[in-house]
């Protein structure tokens, strides 16, 4: 995560009342300091207040807005910012969406930061900011970068618990944060959220809905009855991913034997058997498991099952069903750069080096910040 602090860019003046600014009606207070964006090479000892731009001001006041909550002058802040730009919410949060979709994270996070700054109390942007860390976290830990991953997904945790505390209570906040749980395998809590939003909209008709609501609602009983059907909501597969994600594998690998003995035909189970025995390099025994998972209904759609069992494979020397394996993976997510990295080391294990080049390099351009796929590259460089 990034480590500089966003308040050095800017510095603090006092403006004149009849400071010239594109809203005539603005009335300055000249006892409240204004945070200005420096420009390279500006000297606060030196400023000539009437070279100061407004968008600098904007710029200035949105950075304090984003990292300075405790800043006491916030509401004046806040007026002053409304008064000159009055459609600034708007503004930032369509800017904020397409850097998203754009994955420009940093600069994404920045506006989503002064957004919710400008406007704190209002949930609907408080869930945007989860729905933003949330797809953050997924895209670090698809590069490698798994310590930041966890980082944001704690801080949209974080967010979405805002969200679903707030009154009147926002149904989306409870159905998108129910997806959330699930990738933490969190099923009980994920559970909890999903028969939230069943509960808050119960009482509207299709046509209120609509064809999206509607969708939702279909969803969100999908995988209620999945969640109970499979006994997902049991203590002992949460604890046994906490274990087995905190380097605890051996006490994880117990507690999901514990939940197998009544579940025998979950594939998660499995799968996370399997996990646990792989991160111990028990290759065989975690081979058994991910063929086991995928005997189970559901398991052999998973793309993940498909790629832990490839890898197990690769391990154990059977390469033919590695890479049968993996493609049978990438038929089901095309774009999952773990698969496509994985067909990238089985082709080095083959001798074959322009393909696995070509692989690593698909993958760059799908995520240009995949941490491994950088790394292998530069090793191919240094050993042509």
């Amino acid at each position: 995560m990034n480590g500089s602090n966003p308040l050095e860019s800017i510095f603090f003046v006092k403006l004149p009342e009849d400071f010239s600014f594109s809203c005539k009606n603005l009335k300055i207070d000249k006892n409240i300091p204004i945070p200005v964006q420096k420009k390279d090479g500006d000297d606060s000892d030196k400023l000539d207040v009437k070279n100061i731009t407004q968008e600098q001001i904007l710029s200035g006041i949105l950075t304090v807005l984003a990292y300075d909550r405790q800043n006491e002058n916030l509401d004046y802040y806040r007026s002053f910012i409304n008064e000159v730009r009055p459609g600034i919410k708007k503004e930032l949060g369509e800017a904020g969406i397409l850097k998203t979709k754009n994955e420009d994270w940093d600069l994404a996070e920045e506006i989503w930061m002064a957004l919710h700054g400008l406007d704190p109390e209002d949930r609907a942007i408080t869930l945007n900011m989860a729905l933003f860390f949330d797809q953050k976290a997924d895209s670090y830990r698809k590069a490698g970068l798994i310590e930041d991953a966890d980082a944001y997904d704690s801080t949209a945790g974080v967010y979405y618990h805002d969200a679903m505390d707030s009154d009147p209570e926002l149904p989306d906040a409870f159905f998108n944060a129910g997806f959330f749980y699930l990738k933490q395998q969190n099923f009980s809590e994920a559970k909890n959220c999903f028969e939230s939003y069943m509960a808050l909209t119960s009482d509207l008709k299709d046509d209120e809905l609509g064809d999206n609501g509607i969708y939702k609602r279909e969803r969100a009983q999908e995988l209620i009855d999945k969640i109970s059907n499979r006994n997902l909501g049991d203590d002992s597969f949460h604890k046994a991913y906490e274990l087995i994600n905190t380097g605890k594998e051996e006490e994880g690998l117990d507690e999901i034997r514990k939940f197998l003995q009544s579940n025998p035909a979950v594939w998660n189970a499995w799968f996370m058997l399997g996990w646990g025995l792989r991160r111990l390099e028990r290759f065989e025994d975690a081979k058994q498991a991910f063929l086991k998972a995928r005997e189970c209904e559901g398991g052999d759609e998973n793309a993940d099952t498909l790629n832990e069992l490839a890898i197990c494979y690769m391990e154990t020397g059977q390469i033919e069903e590695a890479k049968k394996t993996l493609y049978d993976a990438l038929a089901i997510d095309a774009d999952n750069t773990k698969i496509i990295s994985n067909l990238g080391f089985l082709c080095l294990k083959t001798g074959e080096e322009e393909k696995a080049r070509k692989f690593f390099m698909t993958v760059l351009e799908i995520d240009p910040n995949d941490k491994i796929a950088k790394m292998q590259l530069e090793q191919m460089e240094r050993e042509v």
